[in-house]
């Protein structure tokens, strides 16, 4: 199915709308206690229940809108489904937590088996939106997957040694703008190595 043109406000919606709805949900449940089955879950646990199928539904629509999901998108939804069964079924809120290191050490992983091989896996996704000689395509790798490895670090110890709040703030708001502001510096710091597409205007 090729993709379609979809309004950018309405997909940045889509994409970021599932992980806020979380925050609020957990903000408003994080003191209360829900018995299902006989069992207690906190409110954390129920708002990342909750949040596997807002997550799901975004996904689903934003297929229909743009007739495509990509690679890391359908990974996020499987390990958002699989860690929030684990928690569930587990009544353990850090199966949870871990996802995030996961998703992070993948990607760090990922991207530096490219550069052992001599290759920027980033290029194949990002080329096409992002014209970049190969230098600067090794480089921004380098860089990425050193920050994604830090931020898997980082989440490790933070959800380890900080409350369930804390994280759920950090996770929310801290690791999307850090990424956010990473790719921004480094998308204009390597503006040398950009490709300029030939005037093709005719006199």
């Amino acid at each position: 199915m090729a993709e379609k043109t979809v309004n950018p406000v309405l997909k940045q919606v889509l994409e970021l709308g599932p992980t806020l709805a979380f925050f609020l949900i957990y903000l408003r449940i994080k003191d209360d206690t829900f018995t299902f089955g006989g069992i207690e879950y906190t409110g954390f646990i129920v708002a990342a229940l909750i949040f596997v199928p807002i997550l799901l539904a975004a996904m689903g629509i934003l297929w229909l809108l743009t007739g495509k999901l990509s690679r890391m998108q359908i990974f996020t939804a499987f390990m958002v489904i699989f860690f929030g069964g684990l928690t569930a079924y587990f009544n353990d809120e850090r199966f949870f937590k871990m996802k995030t290191t996961i998703v992070y050490g993948f990607m760090a992983a990922l991207l530096g088996i490219g550069l052992l091989r001599g290759r920027s896996y980033l290029q194949y996704v990002m080329e096409e939106f992002l014209p970049m000689r190969a230098e600067g395509w090794m480089i921004f790798t380098r860089r990425l997957t050193y920050l994604f490895a830090g931020l898997a670090v980082a989440n490790e110890i933070i959800w380890r040694t900080q409350s369930t709040e804390t994280w759920v703030k950090l996770e929310t708001f801290a690791f999307p703008a850090v990424l956010f502001v990473f790719l921004w510096v480094q998308i204009i710091g390597l503006q040398k190595y950009l490709i300029e597409e030939p005037d093709t205007a005719e006199d």
